[in-house]
């Protein structure tokens, strides 16, 4: 008599986690992409998102503000258009005011985005760069990485000019807060309740 052995098959229909294109992390509990799509939330939810700054602006999809609503992640939107000069103080007053978000910790993790994830984020990431006191070579070379073939002059101009000053008045608004992850890195924490202004009131 033979010895039937029956052996449970495993599906092989679990659903596949794909990241939005230009996806990194930042550094902890920080992290960058393009616009993420509906294939994009099943990932996204690995997360563990609290907020999401959006860097365009254009209305944020419905569908994506259904699922920021099922995932109580907050939005942030500073609309920066795709094309704007460098010079221009809109430009540098809205990163300023998205970097104080960027740096609360009370927003984290948090994905940063644009567009395609290159331009918008990169120059927000760039002045984080600068505040944390990266060499400019190296900003540069990760605004690159990201942008590609199509880096923009300008933006690495901004960059370079986002000046220590305007850091120093963000920072005059911020206290420092050791948060431990193990290994003690100092987080800035922004104490200005005028943040809310650039929170949309309701989905």
């Amino acid at each position: 008599m033979g010895l039937i052995v029956e052996v449970d098959t495993v599906e092989e229909d679990a659903a596949v986690l794909v990241p939005p294109p230009n996806f990194s992390m930042v550094e902890d509990c920080i992290f960058r992409s393009s616009f993420p799509t509906p294939s994009n939330f099943p990932f996204l939810q690995t997360l563990n998102l609290r907020s999401i700054i959006y860097l365009c602006p254009e209305p944020y999809p419905e569908e994506n503000l259904e699922f920021l609503r099922s995932q109580n992640i907050r939005l942030f939107q500073f609309g920066i258009e795709g094309k704007t000069e460098a010079s221009l103080p809109i430009l540098r007053d809205s990163i300023m005011e998205a970097l104080k978000v960027l740096i609360d910790v009370r927003n984290h993790p948090v994905l940063i985005h644009c567009k395609r994830g290159k331009h918008r984020t990169g120059c927000l990431v760039g002045c984080l760069r600068k505040l944390q006191n990266w060499c400019l070579s190296s900003v540069f070379e990760e605004y690159q990485r990201f942008a590609g073939a199509k880096s923009r002059n300008g933006d690495l101009i901004f960059i370079d000019r986002f000046d220590i000053v305007s850091l120093k008045q963000c920072l005059y608004s911020i206290i420092y807060q050791y948060q431990g992850y193990g290994s003690k890195k100092r987080r800035l924490l922004y104490t200005d309740q005028n943040l809310q202004k650039h929170q949309l009131a309701s989905f």
